[in-house]
């Protein structure tokens, strides 16, 4: 693995992010919020400000750490008969971007906007959820970040493979 991108040397930017990232083919994407939940994505295609609503069979969203470190690593695949969804999404104005988009409900599973803050989850429209977690709830749309929208990060860091 190499870093391509780190927020704090290179800035917290989707340009400079994009600049960084796109067409680097294999693409990992690690995110530490200012509560101390981490978590990502992985995408075998990567990314590219120009494209729209890839999809990757292969994508999967990851979650390390949640606030209390009482979580243990779990790793979400696509759920099964997700057609014409956006698994990854390259928008020039975003960040990182996985799920929703083409699906016409829901919205990403997780992105970070234009500055790279702050940042947005409606977990489990493309991915699968933890068992016992439904869709479109409290619990699925705080369950990587904390929260469901405007949550802040300490680090992103993407790394190409």
């Amino acid at each position: 693995m190499k870093l391509g991108y780190s927020a704090k040397i290179n800035g917290f930017s989707s340009t400079k992010w994009h600049e960084a990232v796109d067409d680097k083919g294999k693409t990992l994407v690690i995110i530490k919020t200012k509560d101390n939940f981490i978590f990502g994505g992985f995408t075998q295609i990567g990314f590219n400000k120009n494209l729209y609503g890839v999809e990757d069979p292969n994508a999967f969203i990851f979650s390390l750490r949640n606030a209390k470190g009482d979580r243990k690593p779990e790793k979400f695949l696509i759920k099964k008969g997700k057609k014409r969804v956006s698994v990854v999404s390259n928008f020039s104005k975003f960040g990182p971007y996985f799920g929703g988009g083409l699906s016409g409900i829901g919205g990403p599973d997780f992105y970070l906007n234009s500055n790279l803050q702050p940042g947005y989850s409606d977990f489990g429209t493309t991915y699968n959820l933890p068992n016992g977690i439904k869709e479109r709830t409290n619990e699925s749309k705080s369950y990587l970040a904390g929260s469901y929208d405007l949550w802040i990060f300490d680090e992103l860091e993407t790394y190409f493979i």
